[in-house]
């Protein structure tokens, strides 16, 4: 399960730079950067949700012992 999370975490930040480029800082919410925008939001809330899942299997570990 941690080689998986991290495996998606780092996928999810190469999705933010790829996305970063193609951000058009003069009019970010117009045509591809809105799109752009969105997908960074999406890999950001991805990054957290998978960070608290590792955190309840490490708390759950924690219980059983």
């Amino acid at each position: 399960m941690k080689i998986f999370s991290t495996i998606i975490t780092v996928l999810a930040l190469a999705l933010i730079v790829f996305n970063v480029t193609k951000i058009n800082f003069g009019a970010p919410f117009q045509g591809d950067s809105i799109i752009a925008l969105i997908t960074i939001l999406c890999a950001l809330c991805a990054i957290v949700l998978l960070q608290i899942l590792r955190i309840s299997k490490k708390i759950q570990s924690n219980y059983k012992k």
